[in-house]
């Protein structure tokens, strides 16, 4: 019987779908990072841009300032409309603060936006400072310069008071332009991958087909085809591989060869020696069965050594034609003639032809109208076989049991022996397999259920072996009807 290959799976993340997306993300990860030092260098371009240029700006403003002491607030307003009209790179809002006396240029005397640490660092230094502040979602550059004025005294001098100018300036123009930047990453860096993913396949393709190429090697010698070879090309890794499965190949072939050449010598000779042996054993049971005859008025020495010649030939010729059976086996020309028969009534006569008609030693379970479509020679050696396995191996009584089970026959035989060990169970079908290492000889050719085995699969069936739980070994023989 053929054997159909089984059916590959498709894997949704095979190694093609593995590679292509290592090689996109290789390509994510190369874009995302030079966008993402593109756009911090931008930004910090941008955003240093504008405020170097306030900063310079407004110091300049400040350090111009003419104003003198006492301050009034209302000259001091209108020197902050100045200044903020003069605001580059745009105008500012400019807040003035000199103890508790609070100016600026907008409605509100004071800005939120201005911190106390910008306050503390404009106080402690003379060329003042600034920050970047964000304030509900919304960037601003805030700078503090403390100013200087003239006092009206008898030397005139330049003082520092503790006026400290704020200057405050939105950057959401600099903050959309970043924006902007990052939207142009983007959308650059997805026809990128697009285009990306080109290489990526054709790389996968590349890297693939050796690879297929040694899957459909491997399936055609898995298949029998041991002259499969692959076309090695190149130098590198997969080469190499390529060139190691060609030898493999060769090797496996050259031994398979061998072997089969030996297994055919050794079936031939089987069944040259059973042909040759079938003509000299015919004549041996023909004398042995008239010396079983006479064995009656030898001698008892006598008598015994004739009736042990005669079992011994008798096992001999059960020998030779199960050796030949099994070389029909081996060279495939055993036939099945199949036809519709009463399968009870098939087991009925197979115990009767062997004299198991003693309730004591086979016990039958066999319902009426169980009908099948088999080979009623075979179907006779495999019940037979069967239970005269049971009967030497096992103890009685033996039992078998018939039954249909929708399109299949099944048919079991069970015994009451000590069972079949653990450890012998898988090689019960073998041929010549002998449970007890230290017995030479068994009472059968050692090739019944060997037979049985063909038989059945010969039908498209199966036979297996098993311990019962209540004790006893029982073997089920499963054919289609």
């Amino acid at each position: 019987m053929s054997r159909r290959a089984p059916r590959r799976r498709h894997r949704p993340f095979g190694l093609r779908t593995r590679l292509v997306l290592a090689f996109l993300l290789v390509a994510a990860v190369g874009c995302g990072t030079t966008a993402a030092l593109t756009y911090r260098a931008a930004r910090n371009a941008i955003l240093e841009q504008a405020q170097d240029t306030a900063v310079s700006a407004f110091r300049e403003q400040v350090q111009t300032l003419g104003v003198s002491l006492p301050i009034e607030a209302d000259s001091l307003r209108d020197v902050l409309l100045h200044i903020a009209r003069q605001g580059k790179p745009r105008q500012w809002r400019v807040y003035a603060e000199y103890g508790s006396v609070r100016v600026s240029s907008a409605e509100r005397p004071t800005s939120t936006v201005i911190t106390a640490e910008l306050r503390s660092r404009a106080k402690a230094s003379a060329h003042g400072s600034f920050q970047r502040v964000v304030k509900n979602g919304r960037p601003y550059l805030t700078i503090a310069v403390p100013a200087v004025f003239r006092a009206h005294t008898p030397a005139t001098a330049i003082h520092r008071t503790g006026l400290v100018l704020y200057a405050v300036m939105e950057l959401d123009e600099e903050e959309a332009n970043v924006e902007a930047m990052v939207l142009a990453a983007r959308d650059g860096a997805l026809p990128a991958l697009a285009i990306a993913l080109i290489p990526a396949l054709l790389a996968a393709r590349s890297v693939l087909r050796p690879v297929r190429e040694l899957r459909r090697a491997a399936d055609s010698m898995g298949r029998g085809r041991l002259d499969t070879r692959i076309l090695a090309k190149g130098s590198d890794e997969l080469a190499d591989l390529a060139r190691t499965f060609n030898e493999s190949a060769a090797a496996l072939e050259r031994s398979v060869v061998e072997l089969q050449h030996a297994e055919a010598r050794a079936r031939r000779f089987a069944s040259d020696v059973s042909h040759e042996l079938r003509t000299p054993l015919a004549g041996m049971l023909a004398v042995t069965e008239v010396l079983d005859e006479d064995a009656a008025g030898l001698d008892s020495d006598t008598a015994r050594a004739v009736r042990l010649i005669s079992a011994e030939t008798g096992k001999l010729a059960v020998l030779v034609e199960d050796l030949m059976e099994i070389s029909r086996f081996d060279a495939r020309a055993a036939e099945l003639h199949v036809d519709e028969v009463d399968v009870a009534d098939s087991v009925r006569k197979t115990l009767q032809h062997r004299h198991w008609t003693d309730p004591e030693l086979v016990r039958t379970e066999l319902p009426v109208g169980v009908r099948a479509r088999l080979d009623p020679r075979r179907f006779d050696v495999v019940v037979a076989n069967l239970v005269g396995n049971a009967l030497r191996h096992g103890r009685p009584p033996v039992t078998v049991r018939l039954r249909a089970e929708g399109d299949w026959l099944v048919t079991e035989v069970a015994d009451r022996g000590p069972g079949i060990a653990e450890e012998v169970l898988p090689h019960v079908f073998d041929r010549f397999y002998k449970a007890d290492l230290a017995r030479t000889r068994s009472a059968g050719s050692g090739l019944g259920l060997a037979i049985t085995l063909e038989n059945v699969r010969l039908h498209g069936g199966t036979v297996t072996a098993a311990n019962r739980p209540d004790g006893g070994a029982v073997f089920t023989v499963r054919i289609p009807r």
